[in-house]
């Protein structure tokens, strides 16, 4: 394990980085902690479930200080919920070819790009409600995409929540926070429904993983808003997108 873990340290080093740049923006970091492991060439069967674990402890922390920030949206979040659990579970279980995961990860990567170049940061004051069949539809497709690639969805539901003026920007985060924990749940109940097994190195992830998730969520839900940190991510990203459709 000591000599896996000396193998892969300029991964342990970012890994923090990744969760404290997602956290501050309410997400579990699924989607970075996948391009890292992309670029450093992890195995395509161990990434979905370990992206999905990380993201259950970071989610968690994001939502527990967005909540206490006062900036959950209960009706929001269960607009979305409802489905997304279900269909999560379901992408779960469904084991992909790992050529098309690669592609198909690589194109959900360009959310989380838009995303910290903040493409989609701008919020409306003139806000309006979800209606039961959006909510429904864009939960359910996030939902299964979420449990099939191994990400929690936040990084897709918030820019839509901004984009169709569902909520505020923090709003978003809260909710974000929370809906990306009960998919990446659902997720991993899938996973391992279907004899997937989480690796020893995965749960030590979880460590460096959270002493990032934690100081990001809650600065990120005071007022920190560092651009540059998100540019530096937002290239990783890119790197890890264009790896990822080449192999």
């Amino acid at each position: 394990m000591i000599a896996e873990l000396l193998s892969i340290w300029p991964f342990l080093l970012i890994l923090p980085v990744v969760a404290f740049l997602y956290a501050s923006v309410g997400h579990g970091g699924a989607s970075g902690y996948l391009a890292l492991m992309a670029i450093f060439s992890f195995a395509p069967e161990s990434m979905k479930p370990t992206a999905l674990l990380l993201n259950l402890f970071v989610a968690a922390i994001a939502f527990y200080h967005y909540y206490k920030g006062g900036f959950f949206n209960k009706k929001l979040f269960l607009s979305f919920a409802i489905s997304s659990i279900p269909f999560a579970f379901i992408g779960g279980t469904i084991n992909v070819d790992a050529s098309l995961y690669k592609k198909i990860l690589a194109i959900l990567l360009i959310f989380a790009i838009l995303k910290m170049l903040n493409i989609f940061g701008k919020e409306s004051t003139q806000l309006k409600d979800v209606k039961i069949w959006q909510g429904l539809l864009v939960g359910g497709i996030i939902g299964f995409f979420s449990g099939l690639i191994g990400i929690g969805g936040g990084i897709i539901l918030s820019p839509i929540i901004l984009l169709l003026h569902w909520g505020k920007m923090k709003e978003a985060a809260a909710v974000s926070a929370l809906f990306i924990w009960v998919n990446s749940a659902a997720g991993l109940i899938g996973q391992i429904s279907s004899g997937v097994q989480i690796t020893a190195l995965s749960y030590v992830l979880v460590a460096f993983a959270v002493v990032g998730g934690f100081f990001g969520s809650y600065y990120g839900s005071k007022k920190l808003n560092n651009q540059h940190l998100r540019k530096v991510l937002a290239f990783v990203l890119i790197i890890a997108s264009v790896k990822l459709f080449l192999v």
